[in-house]
């Protein structure tokens, strides 16, 4: 055989192999729907995207226990840390974006990175899951249509502060607002004070802080110069912790009523015994005193991997409430979205966002999940209660509050 003959011959061989292997590695990757997360693994708000990380890994492996999605296993192929600032956010999202293998992204556990990213995800068409973030804005970018590829897990503002007004209005006379200065805080304050003037009520005095603050001395003195009788406060678990112990030093000894940072790890660990009559907004799934059979199984599936940990909770009469929502908001967002790619039957975005609208009734864990093309948060104000906490002996757990 002559020499050209032959190098003609291994010339072939090696494309037939390299088609061969390329073939069996897009097989692969074909049987493998992948999944992209950037949260606050790590820094002073870790407890939103390490429980967000859980949530999302249990969901994995309930799917990935049944043979996953269609016969597809499921993996969350990129994790990153993006320490709840918006600039690592924003350079996360770039490389999740630039990764074409990823079917969905799971978004940051919070307003600030959430608002950097969220054009860059919208404009990127994918399905994107927001657990924790609750500016209604990441969803409904003009308050009326909602993203086409956006879906909403998380307490909105907009939700929350229905509740919490409605609550104050009820209970107090002259409620003072104090905020954190984040797009989080500002908006859910100023629903929170529509939400009182609608109810006839009105605030004598709102104050704001930046998030870490370790002085509010000045904001909280004004509070109680203006007279209020009770401390209305939208903002995270540590920060609330340094107004609970101010109003304790000043003596302001008037009832302190939160968004659901009040329910949060780092806020109970930061003031201790002080969190006793503390009331906060939180789903009110986990105050039932029998779990329905999805929150249980979840509850089941938690315990088993990580054990009664921080993320688990405390409370003697309900140990299964946790206290950091973002492990079942997290849980429900990777859930419903295998669920839109089962029905879907396919990763394409379009196929997977308009079988996501077509879910009806699907319990999850922190409720029962309704969408369409017009409503793409899944948190309605029937979901949600306010707590407050109490003590029982040398005990502190929470209990509903009849409002």
């Amino acid at each position: 055989m002559h020499r050209r003959s032959v190098i003609r011959l291994l010339g072939a061989a090696v494309t037939l192999t390299s088609a061969i292997a390329l073939s069996a590695g897009s097989a692969a990757a074909q049987d493998t729907i992948k999944i992209g997360m950037t949260s606050a693994l790590t820094g002073p708000y870790n407890e939103y995207g390490e429980g967000g990380r859980r949530g999302v890994e249990l969901a994995i492996e309930k799917w990935n226990a049944k043979g996953g999605i269609n016969g597809k296993k499921v993996e969350l192929a990129m994790l990153l840390d993006d320490q709840l600032v918006p600039d690592r956010a924003v350079q996360n999202m770039r490389r999740l974006l630039d990764n074409k293998e990823l079917v969905a992204i799971i978004g940051p556990a919070g307003s600030g990175p959430t608002l950097a990213v969220i054009e860059m995800a919208a404009a990127d068409g994918r399905p994107y899951m927001n657990p924790v973030a609750q500016t209604p804005t990441v969803t409904y970018p003009d308050g009326g249509k909602p993203r086409p590829n956006v879906f909403s897990f998380a307490l909105q503002n907009d939700v929350e502060s229905t509740v919490l007004g409605r609550y104050v209005a009820k209970q107090f006379k002259k409620p003072g607002l104090v905020h954190e200065s984040t797009a989080y805080g500002v908006s859910g304050a100023d629903m929170i004070a529509k939400e009182l003037k609608a109810a006839g009520g009105a605030v004598v005095a709102t104050e704001t802080y930046n998030q870490r603050a370790q002085d509010v001395t000045a904001q909280i003195a004004r509070l109680q110069r203006a007279g209020a009788d009770v401390v209305v406060c939208v903002g995270l678990g540590a920060d609330l912790a340094v107004i609970r112990r101010t109003m304790a030093r000043l003596n302001f000894n008037v009832p302190l009523v939160a968004s659901n940072g009040a329910l949060s790890i780092p806020y109970q660990e930061a003031a201790g015994d002080l969190v006793t009559g503390t009331r906060g907004s939180m789903v009110y799934v986990f105050g039932e005193e029998t779990l329905n059979p999805a929150a249980q199984g979840f509850a089941d599936a938690y315990k088993a991997k990580y054990g009664t940990d921080r993320w688990w909770g405390n409370d003697p009469q309900r140990p299964q409430i946790f206290m950091s929502l973002s492990v079942s908001n997290a849980y429900d967002a990777a859930d419903v979205l295998f669920e839109g790619i089962k029905r879907a039957n396919s990763t394409d975005p379009k196929a997977i966002a308009t079988a996501i609208e077509g879910i009806q009734g699907l319990r999850g864990v922190n409720a029962t999940y309704s969408f369409s093309a017009t409503k793409h948060h899944a948190i309605a104000p029937e979901d949600v209660a306010i707590f407050e906490y109490v003590k029982t002996g040398d005990k502190i757990g929470l209990t509903i509050v009849k409002n």
